[in-house]
């Protein structure tokens, strides 16, 4: 059974996450070929400040950067 995480941050909408469940399913199923009614995807959505690059949080390059 595959099991996929994705890391998000957080403001997708909930249509855009839909389709993205959608999309990775099928393109696992087909790939590995696995059943779709076997693939399970997780959407881990993350706040800016829980996600950190270079030493600094995204929620504070976003507001240094504009």
């Amino acid at each position: 059974m595959p099991f996929i995480q994705i890391n998000l941050l957080a403001g997708r909408t909930p249509e855009m996450k839909e389709r993205l469940i959608s999309e990775i399913s099928q393109t696992a199923a087909a790939v590995l070929e696995a059943p779709i009614d076997t693939v399970r995807v997780m959407i881990n959505e993350m706040p800016p400040e829980h996600w950190g690059i270079a030493g600094e949080s995204v929620k504070k390059r976003q507001t240094t950067q504009g």
